[in-house]
């Protein structure tokens, strides 16, 4: 049994056919789902669909792209529900600043703050951190590794391949998603021998970031089997040993997964 730990359910794409969507990630081996806030707005909706289905389970905060709309009462609201087992989608990411030396400051410090308080909430609540970082790498292990050092721990979401950030294994796991099937991800196929295996997590990004074959079209967490696959490739692993890794690794991060491994 495989887990998608990085799966927007709740964006407005899988409105029309989510129980197909869902249906399908059954049939492929998929069977608990995570859906990591991105927008605050939907927090309610991705609360909603994990309270009407037992296997799914969502996580709380802000990414960094909307950081302006953090409000930490409101997302302590849903850190206290049961289905809530994380903090994020949180992080940094510095690809879309502008030119404007300046502006493109305040922005940086603006993403930090509220990272900063998303780690606040994740020590509090004890729940791990689901961390997006792009472009940001240096700022990013800064801050980790001194949040490490404190007790923080989660997880890199959509790792990028970087040598520096594999340095925060020790509390943080590695999510690997469909770039790993990219004809230009050689960085993250050379490195994955690096990520120790007990911190190997898969993940879809759903509906981003579609695995080879499928490029261009909607991502979905059935296409968890065919990221498994090629990891397992890599690792010249057996490909049912990778998934029951994988799967021990997210019940161990994400401890309130009643998974049962058989």
């Amino acid at each position: 049994m495989i887990v998608d730990t990085h799966i927007h359910l709740d964006d407005k794409i899988y409105d029309e056919d989510i129980d197909d969507v869902l249906n399908r990630a059954y049939e492929a081996g998929v069977g608990k789902f995570i859906i990591p806030a991105a927008d605050i707005n939907d927090l309610p909706k991705a609360k909603k669909i994990s309270e009407t289905h037992e296997n799914i389970f969502f996580t709380a905060g802000v990414h960094p792209y909307h950081q302006e709309q953090f409000d930490k009462k409101y997302i302590e609201e849903f850190l206290e529900h049961p289905k809530c087992i994380g903090v994020g989608e949180c992080g940094l990411d510095y690809s879309r600043l502008l030119d404007n030396q300046n502006e493109a400051e305040s922005t940086k410090e603006a993403q930090k703050k509220v990272f900063l308080a998303h780690i606040e909430l994740s020590l509090k609540y004890k729940k791990p951190l689901i961390v997006h970082i792009r472009d940001a790498n240096q700022d990013s292990f800064d801050i980790l590794k001194k949040a490490q050092a404190e007790g923080a721990f989660g997880v890199l979401h959509c790792f990028n391949a970087s040598e520096l950030l594999l340095g925060l294994s020790e509390s943080f796991y590695f999510g690997i998603g469909g770039v790993i099937t990219f004809k230009n991800a050689k960085k993250l196929v050379e490195i994955i021998h690096k990520i120790p295996k007990e911190r190997l997590l898969i993940e879809t990004d759903g509906p981003y970031l579609t695995p080879h074959p499928f490029r261009g079209q909607r991502n979905e967490p059935a296409y968890c089997k065919i990221v498994a696959a090629k990891i397992a490739e890599l690792l010249d692993m057996d490909k049912t040993a990778l998934e029951r890794l994988t799967t021990n690794n997210a019940k161990r991060l994400f401890r309130e997964l009643s998974i049962n491994i058989i």
